[in-house]
């Protein structure tokens, strides 16, 4: 049987998790549907995704459609949660983006839609809710051509829209208004349909179905299914489009192993469980593999997913998603075996929020600390970042209901009751130009046993740091120059004013260090002899130095946003925007509705999305995503320091040589 992996994927509450309910059950998997607001769907599965009524967590079920096994990876539609949409998409072979019939075209769909074109991720578009009051069917489809897709084409009609009753009839070869609008869609990527249409030609359903195929696999095409998941209404020919028009998973039993973890739990005694998918080679119980930076482990024990769920297994091959027990230290994202060209891509912006959690209790301190790093494996981007001085725990964060669930979490699963500080915007810095400092061993003021010369500077955007050496590689110990490069990132994690530093390049100039010796006849002495500890301590006092000559531009993150508003509230939206410190464009007029686009700062957002309904009657649609990001305005935000402090050469020296006065001058 041939294999598909295949994404579910829709903005909240456009019905993605009933979709999965009605194919499982279609498909014989389940006996009986379960329902959201019922709390006993197959994929939601933890108690909050039960008592909210949305999908938190990605999940796996697996059903068959004639000879094709399908992989359903259910994920969650609300944007607090889009890292789980993040790292499914690394593993999907195609995907069904749900739109509702009654709200359309939604601000998540359009996120979603952009993120799976950037992909080329093969996508169907599934109308939902076409039973529900105000389902649309023409507007929609309008709508889909202007805000998602003009590669779009309806697969059938609507009847009885709008009731309990509502059917869809699917288009067929017979009929010459579909078989015309196909092969108009399908002539912008085929020379032959082109020539053919043009000149009135015979075009054969058959040949365009095929033309259909191939041009959905490219995802060049998005075939647009109708119906409903709560009455089963357009399911079959759905279920007759996935398994016809997308691709199956590609990939070589027998070629290396290569496979991606998409998602970690932990099994009831604790033990690690990763969600393997396979592109290459097979998996076996008792291999022995890589996987991450330096990781490697014994499998223990693998599952596949056929037949309803996962099923033990003796291998996992290509194509195939699985569970892998025995990774100890497998982490979300790493790669099993080779890893894949690309799969390191990041397709949404991170998070641009931080807030500080406190236990309620303070002999839960440990615990709290233990629970959130557990949770991070889970979701590598909830960021932990951790103050050893104060002992304070910072989280970053997509949203407020991301907090919530994170509270619910420690308390529901691990006994640990929190309180969460007010949520502040991640900055960064952007060095504003070249800077350069150097320290001598044996040379005052430098007390340690190494030579560390480092210049820093601009570098390209979205480059992130980059390390480059100036220096003959020999001229110091390999283990020397990593300590350098490992000290260097973790330095600009803080910069000037405690932001993490961004798109530079930093440049090793200097390098020295005194070989191993000891007094006569004695064992070797340390104090006498360079150690990586040499390096890894002088490297922040030399890098911030060069950093403090450079200059670094606090920026903030923005939000590209769209409204949507009644053409007469314009007046009463402008002053707003202009205090929440907006850049709107030229708005654009439709009939009664104006269209405005522009930036504005993420902190802000939240205020627009508060004070909308009031200034529009109920009537104003937002949409908006991080875009990028701008030098702030004013005085540049300091965020509190978490290291030693290097820009504070007595204090940070002292804390090095005296741990337990760490906390002097921080009352």
């Amino acid at each position: 049987m041939r294999t598909l992996n295949l994404g579910i994927l829709a903005h909240v509450d456009a019905g993605k998790t009933s979709l999965t309910e009605r194919l499982l059950y279609a498909a014989g998997a389940i006996a009986q549907m379960g329902s959201v607001d019922g709390g006993d769907t197959q994929t939601d599965s933890l108690a909050q995704e039960r008592r909210r009524g949305i999908t938190i967590k990605s999940a796996v079920a697996s059903f068959a459609i004639d000879d094709v096994t399908i992989n359903l990876i259910d994920t969650p539609g609300h944007p607090d949660f889009i890292a789980e949409v993040e790292r499914v998409l690394s593993v999907l072979d195609g995907a069904v983006l749900v739109v509702s019939a009654v709200e359309g075209v939604q601000a998540q769909t359009r996120v979603l839609m952009r993120a799976l074109q950037r992909l080329a991720i093969p996508t169907l578009i599934f109308v939902n809710k076409i039973d529900r009051r105000g389902a649309q069917e023409a507007a929609l489809l309008a709508a889909i051509g202007q805000r998602l897709t003009r590669a779009a084409v309806p697969m059938g009609a609507v009847l009885s829209l709008g009731g309990r009753e509502a059917a869809v009839t699917p288009f067929g070869g017979d009929d010459a208004a579909f078989i015309g609008l196909l092969a108009e869609r399908l002539a912008d990527h085929n020379a032959a349909i082109l020539a053919a249409y043009v000149e009135g030609g015979a075009l054969s359903y058959r040949g365009l179905r095929k033309a259909l195929a191939v041009q959905t696999g490219r995802a060049q095409l998005h075939p647009v299914f109708f119906g409903s998941a709560i009455t089963g209404a357009g399911i079959a020919p759905l279920m007759a489009g996935i398994a016809e028009l997308l691709p199956a998973a590609r990939g070589k039993p027998e070629g290396p192993v290569s496979g991606a973890v998409f998602k970690v739990e932990r099994g009831p005694a604790g033990e690690k469980i990763a969600f393997v998918r396979m592109f290459s080679g097979t998996l076996r119980t008792r291999d022995r593999v890589t996987f991450g930076q330096d990781g490697e482990g014994k499998v223990t024990a693998l599952s596949v997913f056929e037949r309803g769920g996962a099923v033990r297994a003796e291998a996992l091959a290509a194509g195939r998603i699985g569970k892998v027990w025995g990774l100890a230290e497998v982490r979300i994202g790493d790669a099993i075996g080779e890893p894949r060209p690309g799969a390191a891509a990041r397709h949404f912006p991170a998070p641009t929020l931080e807030t500080l959690v406190r236990p309620l209790r303070a002999a839960d301190k440990g615990a709290m600390l233990a629970a959130l790093a557990q949770l991070s494996e889970q979701d590598p981007l909830i960021g932990l970042r951790q103050d050893d001085l104060r002992q304070e725990v910072f989280v970053s964060l997509y949203g407020e209901v991301q907090k919530e669930v994170i509270a619910e979490t420690l308390a529901g699963e691990f006994g640990v009751e929190v309180a969460f500080e007010a949520t502040t915007t991640l900055c960064i810095e952007r060095v504003a130009g070249v800077g350069s400092a150097a320290e001598v061993l044996r040379q005052k003021p430098n007390p340690f046993l190494a030579t560390v010369g480092l210049r820093i500077e601009p570098g390209a955007l979205h480059s992130g740091v980059v390390f480059r050496l100036e220096v003959e590689l020999g001229s110091i110990p390999l283990a020397f120059h990593k300590a350098v490069e490992e000290t260097v990132h973790k330095t600009l994690a803080q910069g000037l004013y405690g932001w993490p530093v961004t798109d530079c390049v930093v440049t090793m100039t200097h390098s020295g260090y005194q070989p191993r010796q000891s007094h006569s006849h004695a064992i070797f002495d340390k104090s006498m002899s360079s150690t990586a500890g040499d390096f890894r301590n002088l490297t922040p006092l030399v890098l911030m130095a060069a950093l403090k000559q450079a200059g670094s531009v606090v920026c903030e993150p923005m939000h590209r946003f769209e409204l949507e508003i009644p053409g007469d509230t314009l007046g009463t939206l402008l002053p707003l925007l202009a205090r929440l410190e907006a850049a709107p464009r030229p708005p654009l007029m439709q009939g009664a509705v104006c269209r405005l686009e522009g930036d504005i700062p993420a902190a802000r957002v939240h205020e627009l999305q508060q004070r909308l309904p009031g200034l529009t009657r109920g009537e104003g649609v937002l949409e908006s995503e991080t875009d990028h990001y701008r030098p702030v305005r004013g005085a540049p935000p300091v965020r509190r320091r978490t290291d030693l402090d290097p820009l504070d050469r007595r204090m940070y020296l002292l804390r090095l040589s005296r741990p337990d006065l760490a906390w002097i001058g921080e009352a």
